[in-house]
């Protein structure tokens, strides 16, 4: 079929590098080689036994027809009180949203408010599918770089400076996949108060990340640290990381009724409802307090690797990492590495899956193509084998 009859939005979308490392990697392992990935986005931990039984007992009660949109409403209620319980938050659940992951959910949202012209401001480095999002609902992307010595924060007067009458939404995402950093409850009021002068912009908080913290860092929702823009902010979250349910696809919104309502009102058209049996479960998950030890447990494992895999890191030659607040990656930066042999972090990826047969993922899509991102939800011999290869590969 001829390319110009597809979509231009189809046409205009950037190719995922992370997918086509990851596509390599299994080819790789496929034909027997021994790769060790540092590419994976999501827990290495089992989906807690309790979940899954909740999960089991629904099929079991013949819980396998269509469900009201977006959820059954035990769902968005354990939404609602979550909210509320862990982060301050009054969402009632009328003002809840629910979709195939928060992927889904993310670009729902993105569709109901945007259209040609608009602007999405992103804070760098951030997540890959932010952009693409927002090019798809017609819209122009503006990065605010976060510079590597202030930990890839962005300032308010960095934020300030490309906020222009046509922004429509600023994407916040604390702890950050990629580079693990988090701004504080003060950090975020004072990007809170730049974004109060410009009376269009809505703020999508992506929060999924808010469980997996280290070094005494304090997960602050955004709308509640600057709760005059609560009319304004939508956040998000999802199942995926928290509970290492990844494949479950459950995310979620709390957000403006107006807002939530559109947000339903695409998914009605779309998927309808998340998968019946898994509602009842994802209910559990959030108020069962078995489901917070799970994710005390995983904190814990993580904890250890991130002190194992920064270190490791920082001892290669040429290589620096900032030492990440949240989520399970590091983002160290390899420019040292880079030159006449490998312009971009992409090349230097490529030839490491290659000749090393380690995988890790470019930060060209993520706003830096000097930097490398590697997840440590994998076990400490591979952080170490992994990183050893490197090692060897870069001498």
């Amino acid at each position: 079929m001829p390319d110009q009859l597809l979509a231009q939005r189809v046409r205009q979308m950037a190719p995922s590098i992370t997918l086509a490392i990851t596509a390599k990697a299994k080819a790789l392992r496929a034909e027997g080689v021994d790769v060790i990935g540092f590419g994976a986005g999501e827990p290495d931990f089992d989906t807690p036994a309790f979940i899954k039984e909740a999960a089991k007992q629904a099929l079991d009660e013949g819980m396998t027809k269509y469900t009201a949109v977006p959820a059954l409403p035990v769902l968005r209620e354990a939404i609602s009180d979550k909210f509320k319980r862990e982060n301050g938050l009054d969402y009632p659940a009328a003002q809840v949203s629910v979709a195939a992951g928060g992927k889904h959910m993310l670009y729902t949202a993105m569709q109901a408010l945007l259209d040609p012209g608009d602007e999405v401001v992103v804070l760098a480095p951030y997540w890959v599918s932010y952009p693409e999002q927002a090019k798809l609902a017609g819209a122009s992307v503006v990065e605010v770089v976060g510079d590597e010595s202030q930990g890839f924060k962005a300032t308010p007067e960095q934020l300030e400076a490309k906020l222009t009458p046509n922004t429509k939404i600023v994407v916040l995402n604390s702890p950050s996949n990629p580079a693990g950093h988090g701004y504080t409850a003060a950090e975020q009021a004072a990007l809170g108060k730049v974004i109060a002068k410009f009376p269009r912009i809505v703020v999508f908080s992506d929060e999924i990340y808010e469980h997996l913290i280290y070094d005494g860092f304090e997960h602050v929702s955004f709308a509640k640290a600057c709760p005059e823009l609560l009319d304004r902010t939508v956040t998000f979250n999802c199942h995926s990381k928290s509970f290492s349910m990844t494949g479950w696809r459950i995310g979620y919104a709390g957000g403006p009724a107006d807002i939530i309502r559109a947000c339903n009102g695409l998914i009605s058209q779309m998927t309808s409802h998340v998968t019946s049996f898994t509602q009842p479960a994802a209910a559990l998950a959030l108020s069962d307090p078995r489901g917070m030890a799970a994710i005390a447990e995983m904190r814990e494992s993580f904890t250890r690797r991130r002190e194992l895999m920064h270190r490791l890191l920082n001892d290669l030659p040429g290589v620096t990492c900032v030492k990440p607040q949240g989520a399970f990656y590091c983002f160290p930066n390899i420019s040292a590495h880079l030159g006449e042999k490998y312009a971009t972090a992409v090349e230097f990826a490529a030839a490491l899956l290659d000749e090393a047969h380690v995988a890790v993922v470019p930060g060209n899509d993520s706003g830096f193509e000097t930097h490398v991102r590697l997840s440590f939800a994998t076990s400490d011999e591979n952080i170490e084998r992994g990183i050893k290869r490197i090692a060897e590969w870069l001498q």
